[in-house]
């Protein structure tokens, strides 16, 4: 079974985050091509943990995963954006 997801990767500090969106998972990295790695380490661990617990179709579902022919596609992202509110105070 194959999974595709967007990931982000962003700076905070001396450290680069690296997020799975739709998942919902993070990890961290030294530079970018870590942060990725760590991603997928930790992507992978939570898929195999979520199919241990009989849970992983519910969950990829509910976060708009399509599943075609053995892989599951991640919902399409549509707009990616910086957005600025103001916070009241």
């Amino acid at each position: 079974m194959e999974i595709n997801f967007t990931t982000q990767v962003w700076k905070e500090g001396k450290t680069y985050v690296s997020h799975a969106k739709e998942l919902e998972v993070c990890s961290c990295g030294r530079t970018i091509k870590e942060a990725k790695k760590n991603l997928i380490e930790a992507v992978e661990c939570f898929l195999e943990t979520a199919e241990e617990m009989g849970s992983l179709e519910e969950i990829l579902e509910e976060a708009g995963f399509v599943k075609k022919r053995k892989v599951w596609k991640a919902p399409d992202i549509v707009s990616t954006e910086k957005t600025k509110v103001a916070i009241p105070g």
